[in-house]
């Protein structure tokens, strides 16, 4: 019998990765069973879906921190992503580990992500728990709604007109994870989860740096004496540590050195960047966006597009759905046509 080319690929896989990865002719499969492709393993063709799916393109005009940049270069959630997936394939091929299910999951992982980042991630789940009568900022009504969570929803179940990707399950529970308690099932989903957090250090204090709002001078000494100075530098030094320590340990890790300067920095950032200062100024506005968008749609459920009705959820979860794939610029736009009066004629 013939070998197809994925045949051969899988065969190489069991010649060339380590014993520890995750083989794709052992994958758990799909929730609906199709025939496997002649060319590409399932990871591949997970990969291929990902980056071909509307969400994905999506990505370009959503925040990462930065609401709406009007500068060139600074990073969008689109860039972000693609940021996560080289930090991740760049450790996951030293340890011998399947890089395809690596960058899948990695450009799988922020989907979900509504407009206006995080900002916006809040903002919906208060909205759905005023809506639901649950208190906002309990468990029960940060569970409403979270990112990871909707990335999966959107794979399984509203890509292509609500038939959803059908990606293999190595791939949605490597997405979810990336954020969280629980840890991904495969060493692979936890190089993202991994990489996710070196790759948004890092690129969000290179950001806040070209926007004046930090100096390299500002940050933790010590953190710095162990990760160096700059993006780059920081980077090639965490993806280092996390090969070298995982590699001893059997599961990806970093020296406990290393892992509490990465912790240093993230909590400068939190208390500098993502909770105060200059780069929150807008997030109040862009909540109110959010919250209006979900009062309307919740009250004018006709007008929820079909794409988000085919399924029979409550229209609170239709309409989380609609907004939270909504980009920065098409809720501005939609807001400004529900609640902002234009000049008699104009639009007529």
């Amino acid at each position: 019998m013939q070998v197809t080319m994925r045949e051969a690929s899988e065969r190489r896989e069991h010649e060339v990765l380590s014993p520890d990865a995750t083989f794709s002719d052992a994958s758990r499969g799909r929730e609906r069973k199709e025939t496997p492709d002649v060319f590409r393993t399932c990871f591949q063709q997970d990969r291929d879906r990902i980056l071909h799916s509307k969400s994905f393109r999506r990505l370009a005009n959503k925040t990462q921190v930065f609401l709406a940049p009007e500068g060139d270069h600074y990073r969008t959630r689109l860039t972000h992503t693609l940021e996560v997936a080289q930090v991740a394939c760049a450790i996951a091929g030293p340890l011998g580990l399947n890089v395809d299910l690596t960058e899948a999951i990695a450009l799988g992982h922020d989907l979900g992500h509504t407009p206006f980042g995080h900002a916006g991630e809040r903002a919906l789940r208060v909205a759905r728990a005023n809506y639901r009568g649950i208190e906002p900022g309990t468990k029960d009504a940060n569970d409403l709604f979270r990112h990871n969570e909707q990335s999966v929803r959107i794979c399984r179940l509203l890509e292509k007109n609500g038939q959803g990707l059908n990606l293999s399950l190595e791939v949605l529970d490597g997405m979810c994870c990336h954020t969280g308690p629980l840890a991904a099932m495969t060493l692979e989903g936890r190089i993202v989860a991994r990489a996710d957090r070196i790759a948004y250090v890092c690129h969000d204090i290179d950001d806040a740096e070209r926007a004046g709002l930090l100096r390299e001078s500002m940050l933790p000494a010590e953190a710095c004496e162990v990760l160096g100075g700059g993006a780059s530098a920081r980077i090639e030094t965490m993806v280092h540590d996390v090969i070298a320590t995982s590699a001893v340990e059997g599961d990806i890790a970093m020296s406990e050195r290393v892992w509490r300067a990465l912790t240093q920095l993230r909590s400068y950032l939190y208390a500098n960047l993502y909770e105060t200062g200059d780069a929150k100024s807008e997030e109040p506005k862009a909540e109110r966006v959010v919250q209006s968008l979900f009062t309307y749609y919740v009250t004018h459920p006709d007008e929820v597009p079909d794409e988000y009705t085919l399924h029979d959820d409550p229209i609170d979860v239709q309409v989380c759905d609609f907004i939270s794939s909504m980009t920065d610029r098409y809720a501005i736009r939609m807001y400004e046509r529900l609640y902002v009066p234009r000049g008699w004629g104009l639009g007529q």
